[in-house]
């Protein structure tokens, strides 16, 4: 009985590590997108972009080293990686464009219906197809990024659509991550990850460069690499020790640093519309979340 009791504690305090470590990934994801947010407004989203992935390739080999791990690179699915490199590469540089003329909280707000998208393109692409309440929880959280954007009316920039085809492409993205997971170890992947930025991006960054003017824009650029990276690091550590389930509520916590990040930086609040579209996006997520639990808890073990 005491060793049953202790490997409870075991698991518990398991848990409680990889939501804490989730937490610490998502407060570095906000503070990337408000440096990468704050370096745009004096460089441009492109050598914005080319520091984020440069930057986190470098971090990543010192602690990923590849004399120490020869096979690093090796991956039983190249097409995959690629692809998966590229639709990161795509959703960071729609980000950065998007963010020059979004608040923090209206472009996380969009972001936060990526749940939804993987749920819904799920089932095609892996074969894992979602019930009538889940597909109903879908439908409402969509209905809550069209309160966001509000189509037509023109109070919205349109830079929102960037955001849009970025949750997209980062939804696409987080699927072909959970298909790797079979086929290569979560190291190759990781390096794999930043590439497809500095190979595209190199040759072109000579048309777009201009002298970052100052430290602090210098400081900015730089640690949104190091936070990008540092960021995948936690995240990937959570998932090694707790199951998604468990950890994916938690995302949702970013909104509270969007919220404070764009306020104390940006003196930016969130109208009501985001607020509200928020709400319903974030209760679509958390259901569609807790209907997943209960549905994969009465499957056969």
């Amino acid at each position: 009985m005491p060793a049953r009791d202790g490997q409870a504690s075991d698991r518990g305090g398991g848990r409680l590590s990889a939501i804490a470590l989730m937490c610490a990934a998502v407060f570095c994801f906000a503070c990337l997108d408000a440096c990468g947010k704050w370096a745009t407004r004096h460089v441009d989203p492109v050598v914005t972009t080319w520091f984020r992935y440069a930057v986190s390739v470098v971090f990543l080999s010192v602690f990923l080293n590849g004399w120490t791990r020869p096979r690093i690179m090796h991956t039983n699915r190249l097409t995959l990686q690629v692809v998966r490199s590229l639709l990161l590469f795509g959703s960071t540089i729609l980000n950065f464009f998007a963010l020059q003329y979004l608040q923090l909280t209206q472009a996380i707000s969009i972001q936060f219906a990526m749940p939804l998208l993987v749920a819904l393109l799920a089932g095609p692409l892996l074969g894992e197809w979602v019930g009538p309440r889940r597909l109903v929880a879908i439908v409402i959280g969509f209905l809550g990024v069209l309160v966001i954007t509000r189509p037509g009316s023109g109070s919205l920039h349109p830079a929102a659509f960037l955001t849009v085809v970025n949750t997209v492409f980062y939804a696409l993205y987080a699927l072909i991550t959970r298909m790797l997971a079979a086929h290569d170890p979560p190291v190759t992947t990781m390096t794999y990850s930043g590439l497809a930025g500095v190979v595209l991006l190199t040759p072109i960054l000579p048309f777009f460069w201009a002298q970052p003017p100052g430290p602090a824009v210098w400081a900015a650029l730089l640690a949104t690499g190091v936070l990008g990276a540092v960021g995948h690091g936690l995240l990937t550590v959570a998932h090694s020790r707790a199951p998604a389930s468990v950890l994916s509520p938690f995302i949702y916590t970013q909104i509270v640093w969007m919220t404070a990040l764009g306020y104390f930086v940006f003196g930016d609040l969130p109208d009501r519309y985001t607020a509200i579209g928020a709400a319903i996006v974030i209760g679509s997520g958390l259901y569609l979340l807790s209907r997943e639990r209960t549905v994969r808890a009465k499957q056969p073990a």
